[in-house]
Formats: C-alpha cells, structure tokens, sequence
C-alpha cells in the first residue's frame, strides 16, 4: 500500500533535491559561460556580470534597492512600465534592471529611465549568486513571467528579501516537467518562498496552485503586456518616422513584425501575389533575429527583387519593393509608419505568437497566424471588446485575401486600426497601477521594513 507523502517529508525532499542542483550548478556554471562565449551569446566585454561581478556602482549604499529581473526583450519590455512607474514615484529609490540576452539589452538600455541601472542577470549557480547578492543588496525582487531560479529564490529567502513573479506564467511543456516526481518537490518548495504571484491569466493561475503555490498570495493584475505599447516616441524616434514617411511618399504599405526562420517564406510568397494588384506596395519585413536578414536578403537577390536594409541607411526608391530592418529596437518605431502589422511567430507549428500590444497601441490594423501560445488570451479579450480588433487567419491564403481586403477598402482599415487602438485602451488601463499596488501591499515585512517607511528614505 502506497503512503501519502506529508507536507513536511515534501519539504525535506524539495531540500534535498535543491541541495543537489545547487552542487550540480556549481559544477556546471564554468562551462556554460564558455559555452555562450563561444557562440556569441554573451557580450564580449560585459560577461563577467553573468558570474555577479559589477560594473556599476551600487548607488547609495545601505538605502533600500529594488532588483527587476526579466530573461529577455519580451519579457523586458513587459517589465518597463513597470520600472517607469515605480521611478516616477519614487525618484531617489535605486533601481537595477537584469535581463540574459544581448538583444534586451541592445533595446532595454536606450529605454530606461534616467538613474536606472542595467546589468547582465547572474547565472543560476550559488557562487555567482551570492556575490550578485552580496554587491548590490536588494530589499525587494520582482521577477518577470517564468523566471524561476532556485539559486535565487531560495538565497532570497535566506535572506529574507521579498521576491515577487509578475505576469507570472508556465508553459503547458514546462508545468507539465515540473508536475512529475520529484520536479514538483523542487519547485513547490521555490513557490512557497514568494510573497507574490500575479499570473497573467486564470488559467495560468490554477497551473500555479497545482504546482502547490500557496493561494493568499496568487492575485489579479491584468497583462503587463498590454501596457507594453504604452510609451511615447522620443524626439530621436520622432525625427526617423519623418525620414521614412517622406521616403514612403504615400506608397501602399504593409509590415510583418517579428517573422522566424520559415515564415519568411510565406510573407515573401504573399508580397508576391499582392504586388500584381498593388504594384507600388512597400513590404517592411522585420525578423525577429536580425541574423536572419542575411537568408531573407539572398532569397530576395535570387528572385532579382528590389530591396533595401535598413543597416545601410539607403534612401528607399520608388521601385524598392521589400525593406528588410536587420537593426535592432526599431520595432515600436517602425509600427507607427505602417498602416497594416502582421505580427510572427504564428505561421508555422512549433511556435507560439509574440505580443500585438505596441502595434495596437498605434493603431495598426493587426493580423496573426493560427499559432500564438499563452498570446490567446490577449485576443480572445480584445474580440470580446470589439471582433475587429485583430484578425487571426489560418494561414497564407486567408493572410493574402484579408490583405487584400484592407488595401482595397480604406473604410475596412480605419475600422480595424480604430477597433485595435480602443481596445489596447480599454485593456492597459490601469494595470501597472493595479501590479504596483498588489506589490507594495504584499511585499511588507521583509528587509525593507514597510513600503511607507522604504520610500519615506528614498524621496
């Protein structure tokens, strides 16, 4: 006969198994790190942050600092608002931001708030860890989506600084790892240490309580990726949108955002049949890997299309037919020149959808593919607000006919840049206000004494 395991042996067992991977990531970290090196994936100066050395000054020493950390630009930008929100309110509290990845970097660092500091996160092993910790001293911890580390929680915990996961989320693959024997000892032990969950939606809510998060601190917020195309352009954005709408000169225009390996294929292929009927159209064509570009550029040069990157800074002629943006952190820039935003990563299995909120934000009319992941239930909300909203197609036919459908009727797309504007406003409205809230009223009781008294000293 099988005996039920008590909570307090599924301790001692969660123990145990973090004592392991805490020896096993010891041993590991060396070899990652050259590993990364060796393929690019770190920067080539900036590396030694990934084993908690700085390469900042920790401000104020002994005043209260709050730590976001987000893997990578999705998740980075999800956060910013977040970071904004909190520096507009409390301007003399020291903020740090870390992000994995030499794109969030490339973008996040030209979009933080003055006094904000930015560094490469910590890998995951004890040494790194504590020497991260032991520099800058965090009162507070905010970890954005899947990012749990056991390193970190549980030196957190030790601690006692408060560690909060905002727009919390697990993927199907990953709840379904950590639900076997013995992954849900390791990881329930790691979610009981946080003061706070704000999951980005209710499904992902019941995976958390599966996974034994205790329910008083699972609460409600809202997507913090609907507060994503919430920014105002800059002055240095402002100035290239004129350059390029004079370059456009009012040429039928249409962008494909963040296309992956493969998808290339299909939007090239729908440019294609479009230009037949529309033979000045401009196609802005964006891979999410700037890497790529090189590929789509000899695919284009085979087929003796007209084309232009947007590296070189080559003013667009009337005949260029497809503009391929192989820079990075144009993105948000380049959705306010476009009338029209198919959004990637959802035209081939294995993928699972990038966030639509900053070209809804500007009014895009948006278009996505069939596979868009946890990204469903931001359309499922904003067909609820208005069917307009975005338009999801089942592939490359329904993607060519709804294109030709919104350059044909001029009434069809203003319906359908309005409908995605409202209800990018209907649905930011008020989220970062309502995280914030929730994070000062359950991260009290820690290192930082209260959040009154915590900013008291800071403002």
């Amino acid at each position: 006969m099988r005996t039920a395991r008590t909570p307090a042996s599924a301790a001692r067992g969660g123990r145990a198994l973090y004592e392991l991977y805490r020896t096993a990531s010891r041993a590991a970290a060396p070899a990652a790190l050259l590993w990364r090196r060796l393929r690019g994936l770190e920067h080539p100066s900036r590396w030694p942050e990934r084993l908690g050395r700085p390469s900042a000054a920790r401000p104020r020493p002994g005043s209260p600092l709050v730590w976001f950390h987000a893997v990578s630009l999705g998740e980075g930008m999800a956060a910013l608002p977040v970071v904004r929100h909190c520096a507009r309110l409390h301007p003399g509290l020291p903020i740090l931001l870390t992000t994995t990845t030499l794109s969030s970097y490339e973008v996040m660092k030209d979009l933080l708030p003055d006094g904000v500091i930015y560094q490469f996160a910590p890998l995951d092993c004890p040494d790194a860890i504590e020497s991260f910790m032991g520099y800058w001293k965090p009162n507070l911890i905010l970890l954005m989506e899947s990012e749990l580390w056991p390193n970190l929680i549980l030196s957190a915990a030790e601690k006692g600084i408060a560690v909060a996961l905002l727009n919390a989320r697990i993927s199907m693959k990953s709840f379904n790892r950590w639900s076997l024997f013995p992954g849900l000892q390791l990881v329930s032990l790691m979610l009981s240490k946080l003061s706070l969950v704000i999951p980005l939606s209710t499904i992902q809510a019941v995976r958390f309580q599966l996974l034994h998060t205790p329910p008083q601190v699972i609460h409600f917020a809202g997507d913090l990726k609907y507060a994503v195309g919430d920014i105002d352009a800059g002055e240095k954005e402002i100035t290239e949108i004129e350059d390029l709408q004079q370059q456009f000169c009012n040429r039928p225009i249409w962008m494909a955002a963040s296309i992956h390996k493969g998808e290339d294929e299909i939007i090239l292929r729908v440019h294609d049949e479009l230009i037949k009927t529309y033979p000045t159209l401009l196609l802005i064509l964006v891979p999410r890997h700037p890497q790529d570009s090189k590929n789509v550029s000899i695919t284009l040069q085979k087929q003796k299309v007209n084309f232009a990157l947007r590296s070189t800074r080559e003013v667009l002629s009337p005949n260029t037919s497809v503009y391929v943006v192989d820079t990075l952190g144009e993105l948000r820039m380049l959705y306010r020149v476009t009338p029209i935003a198919v959004i990637g990563g959802s035209f081939l299995p294995g993928l699972a959808g990038h966030n639509i909120s900053e070209a809804s934000a500007v009014g895009c009319a948006v278009l996505t593919g069939p596979h868009v992941g946890h990204f469903y239930h931001m359309l499922v909300e904003m067909w609820q607000i208005n069917p307009l909203a975005v338009k999801q197609v089942t592939g490359e036919f329904e993607l060519l006919e709804a294109l030709k459908q919104l350059l044909g009727d001029s009434k069809a797309l203003e319906a359908c840049q309005r409908a995605a504007k409202d209800a990018f406003s209907i649905m930011s409205d008020g989220v970062v206000t309502r995280v914030w809230n929730l994070v000062r009223t359950f991260t009290t009781g820690s290192q930082m004494d209260t959040w009154d008294t915590c900013f008291s000293r800071t403002g």
